[in-house]
């Protein structure tokens, strides 16, 4: 008997909710549709092994069909099935609490983000794209009989018996003028692609062509022929979702190539697999960045039983982990209505601390494993440490006995076993232990090598995250970082032994505004300063606070003016005890002193790299000057 009636909610506005705030992407509808059809297939093989249903599972395989002359798209699963009675629970009686108080908030702000709870409304969705939807379904149990529900897209519905031999349920979606698109087959293969590729059921998107032997030829060589097979679109079997004990290495670096099929191999993974207090499994690899770590974000893949979510795992991952690669999967991760949205709770915490102590523990392992190629591979897994330890205090605590320092002859040490090393040699007056380093080796060569005439041990510290990190450090540790071009090489350790000048404080006094006349800077700071006679004549810095700071503003978080907003104040030094400062100061013409000195500051500049347009340019003409002379 055909029956119509009224789908019970408490607003009518339901419909025009689901279409434009719940599911702002459209194509969500048929992850819901294949959902509902894989969650329908497993319960019948559920109750199957339970002894519950006693006929023949046969082909399990959900079908997706599109029908371009109609207008429709059919989802097709040989699952549970309904009775009459169960369409007009699930189906008619959308629970949809508090749905007065959400149209209040929402029908005017569009921010779907903010929806949460879970109410059901995954088949609504077909409405999004579809005019008209059928459902034809006929339940497992003995006897049922099938039943056959249409609607469209109002409160408004009918349902009768109807004639379907197989348990099962079709879900027919005829298609809006507007969303013709979905007839298109690349378009829904793409969809499937992205949110179907390891349902645990298989699914089925029309048919391939394939090349299979067909006897042979007069040479006796095989002969093949072109056969159509069914199109299966997933795995349904990943390899998350298997023992560690029961894979090898090829089976991890083949999962990375089909998940990313154009890049390097990963340098080593992590596989995660626990079931209380919540549920997770995965794979994270650690790839190699080649620096452009800004560009490898968004890698991970999140899904709940093997249904695709998102691949934003802000609040699952923790943030210095989102440069990782891989799949979680988590059927505890709250989700809002729409799945598009993680919500924050106890549980997302409780994954997110997990994960950071899985990774710490296996780099640690490789560590203590073999040491050598974990150097090896510093240069990629620094960036996470690094950041780890800046941005996470329980992973600083487990990290900082494998954190590593390269030096510029590549040995690596551990930030304490460094300590010990440089102590005797680095310490300064005020009992400091001093770490040097240089961020470009070629640029600062000059700084280097008066560092190491006083057998002071340099590191290379130049990646991106290096000046937060050597704040950490210093924190942490209770040393203190200085680039060796922050100051004359003498007072980068300041071990408090003054060399004695070979000039009057008259003659002090002059040199300096000789050189003050030939920087002709107000910004920079004249010093006259008593160093050894091999030392160069004139030395350029800049303070190390001022230096920082502009590396990390160069990161973003600086501070809150630009570097280039403010004045640079440079640090230009006189070695008072050069024999060129008493060449300036025994030439008889002022202009020629001022010269002298304009080419020793320039020299200076140069090798910084700070001599640039018409500066250099005088610079040359004038060299070419002196040499002519």
């Amino acid at each position: 008997m055909q029956e119509k009636g009224t789908i019970s909610i408490h607003t009518e506005n339901i419909f025009p909710i689901i279409k434009k705030f719940l599911y702002s992407d459209h194509e969500i509808f048929l992850r819901e549709l294949i959902s509902n059809a894989v969650d329908a297939t497993q319960k019948i093989k559920r109750l199957a092994s339970l002894g519950e249903y006693s006929g023949e599972l046969g082909d399990v395989t959900v079908e997706v069909k599109v029908d371009k002359k109609k207008k429709t798209i059919t989802v097709s699963d040989k699952g549970i099935g309904m009775t009459a009675e169960e369409v007009k629970k699930y189906i008619n009686q959308i629970a949809f609490s508090g749905a007065t108080e959400f149209l209040e908030k929402y029908k005017d702000k569009g921010e779907d983000q903010q929806i949460i709870g879970h109410f059901g409304l995954g088949f609504y969705s077909s409405f999004m794209v579809a005019k008209k939807v059928e459902i034809i379904t006929r339940s497992f149990q003995e006897d049922a009989e099938a039943a056959k529900w249409i609607g469209e897209g109002n409160t408004e519905f009918e349902i009768a018996p109807t004639k379907k031999k197989e348990r099962g349920t079709d879900v027919i979606l005829h298609i809006d003028k507007d969303s013709e698109e979905f007839l298109e087959d690349h378009r829904i293969q793409g969809i499937l692609n992205k949110y179907a590729k390891f349902l645990p059921v298989p699914i089925k998107f029309g048919t391939k062509e394939e090349s299979v032997e067909d006897g042979k030829d007069k040479d006796d060589k095989p002969k093949y022929k072109t056969v159509k097979k069914d199109n299966i679109v997933n795995d349904t079997d990943p390899i998350w979702t298997k023992s560690p004990n029961d894979l090898k290495d090829e089976d991890y670096l083949k999962f990375y190539k089909d998940l990313y099929p154009f890049s390097e191999e990963p340098l080593f993974w992590i596989h995660l697999n626990v079931d209380y207090p919540f549920n997770l499994t995965g794979i994270l690899y650690f790839p190699k960045l080649k620096k452009d770590f800004e560009l490898q974000r968004n890698k991970i893949q999140l899904y709940s039983r093997q249904v695709f979510i998102t691949d934003e795992v802000k609040d699952v991952v923790p943030e210095f982990l989102q440069l990782l690669h891989g799949v979680i999967d988590s059927p505890d991760i709250p989700l809002n209505v729409s799945r598009s949205y993680l919500q924050s709770d106890a549980n997302v915490k409780k994954i997110n601390g997990y994960i950071t102590k899985k990774v710490a523990d296996k780099l640690a392992e490789l560590f203590k494993k073999d040491r050598k190629s974990f150097e090896s591979k510093w240069s990629d897994i620094g960036i996470f440490v690094k950041y780890g330890m800046i941005s996470e205090e329980k992973f600083h605590e487990k990290a900082k006995d494998f954190a590593l320092l390269k030096n510029v002859e590549g040995n690596f040490f551990t930030i304490e076993a460094y300590k010990e090393k440089v102590k005797a040699n680095q310490t300064n007056k005020d009992k400091q232990i001093v770490m040097l380093y240089t961020s470009d080796e070629k640029q600062q060569h000059t700084y280097l090598e008066a560092a190491q005439k006083r057998e002071y041990d340099i590191l290379i510290l130049n990646e991106a995250l290096d000046s937060h990190f050597i704040n950490h450090v210093e924190q942490k540790f209770e040393v203190t970082f200085k680039r060796i071009d922050a100051d004359v090489v003498d007072k980068l350790i300041d071990k408090g032994e003054d060399k004695e000048s070979v000039l009057t404080e008259k003659e002090k006094d002059t040199i300096k505004q000789i050189f003050e006349d030939a920087v002709n800077d107000k910004n920079n700071i004249v010093t006259i300063e008593s160093m050894a006679t091999d030392d160069f004549p004139v030395t350029v810095t800049l303070p190390e606070f001022l230096r920082r700071m502009k590396d990390m503003q160069a990161l973003g978080g600086g501070g809150p003016m630009m570097f280039g907003e403010m004045p640079v104040n440079l640090s230009v030094t006189i070695n008072g005890n050069h024999s060129m400062v008493r060449k300036i100061l025994n030439a008889k013409k002022k202009a020629d002193k001022v010269s002298l000195a304009k080419q020793a500051y320039d020299l200076a500049l140069l090798s910084q790299g700070m001599l640039m347009g018409q500066d250099l340019t005088s610079f040359i003409k004038r060299s070419v000057d002196i040499a002519s002379e």
